[in-house]
């Protein structure tokens, strides 16, 4: 697939192009899609992009399913604008992405048949009211942290998608928190279902940063490249210190034995998730893994006809367009 996206070996491999390329990124600017780029910095962004917009288009299904069950009409249509929100997002990044020469297609077979991933928050379940609140205060909580950097990212048309991407996120988490602040104050069994809540979601969203720096296999390199702005640690550490206050303001307390804060770093101490959950849940051993992928599959399949639809009239206009002429 990737052959017809880029040139030859050692065309990418030109020691003064790739010079010149990391010039032009050191600088400040912007890489568009018809410029030359190293097969690598394509690739690259191909994988941060695509798994990116999949984890939008997953991330609709630990909500949707609450849609019809929230507790009044504002908390339905709120949530029903989130969920249309996400799908907007995967779409802007899929566009992204088809400006490295990779279809849409493509990269949704790619989820499918698991060469590529989405972020592994997603295959936790939603068992309460309780978790829409955390999902938006934590998980889009850390996918601001991740993506507001992504703004300034090198390649041109990812940084402006996270403009907009960012803003409307900004909105999510405030509906999240605003969840959790009506829950945290409500009767004593809303609040253990907010704490409940808490306790579930809080290191799975620790987890979105991905694995430690030590760990990291592409973070060096992107960033060198300014694809990526921060280390996964650096990320990680923001996000605790952003919202353990958060937390104490609602009177909720984070799981965590060791968490302390520390006068001479000026920052959160805090445990570690624990990382060999993680790649369990990224070879596909989460608690939802299965039923997200079928849930895609399903809707892929079920789409056939539309899409098959579609590519009929645009042959049909085609031909019509060949024989005028």
């Amino acid at each position: 697939m990737y052959a017809q996206m880029i040139k030859s070996e050692a065309t990418q491999e030109d020691p003064e192009k790739l010079a010149a390329f990391q010039a032009r990124i050191d600088a400040g600017e912007k890489i568009e899609p018809k410029d030359w780029m190293p097969q690598g910095y394509r690739k690259t962004l191909i994988r941060q992009i695509g798994q990116h917009a999949h984890s939008e288009i997953v991330g609709q299904l630990p909500e949707g399913n609450w849609i019809t069950r929230a507790p009044t009409l504002e908390r339905k249509a709120i949530l029903l604008a989130k969920v249309q929100d996400e799908a907007g997002h995967g779409l802007y990044l899929y566009c992204a992405a088809e400006t490295l020469g990779v279809t849409r297609d493509e990269l949704t077979e790619m989820l499918l048949d698991g060469r590529m991933k989405y972020s592994s928050i997603f295959n936790y379940p939603t068992l309460t009211w309780a978790d829409m609140g955390a999902v938006g205060w934590l998980v889009d909580g850390a996918a601001i942290m991740n993506q507001v950097p992504l703004q300034r990212t090198s390649f041109g048309p990812y940084s402006r998608a996270m403009i907009r991407i960012c803003k409307e996120e900004s909105f999510h988490q405030r509906q999240g928190y605003d969840i959790m602040m009506k829950m945290a104050n409500g009767t004593p069994a809303q609040k253990k279902m907010a704490q409940d809540a808490l306790n579930r979601f809080w290191y799975p969203s620790l987890m979105m940063f991905g694995p430690s720096d030590k760990e990291s296999v592409h973070s060096e390199q992107s960033m060198a490249w300014k694809i990526k702005m921060n280390t996964n640690d650096e990320l990680r550490q923001k996000f605790v210190d952003q919202t353990v206050p958060q937390a104490e303001y609602l009177g909720l307390t984070v799981p965590d034995e060791n968490l302390k804060w520390n006068e001479e770093t000026g920052h959160y101490d805090f445990s570690q998730p624990d990382w060999s959950e993680f790649f369990d849940v990224l070879k596909g051993n989460g608690p939802c893994n299965r039923e997200r992928l079928a849930a895609r599959n399903k809707a892929w399949d079920d789409g056939k006809w539309v899409r098959d639809g579609l590519l009929a009239h645009a042959e049909k206009k085609a031909a019509r367009r060949v024989a005028a002429e």
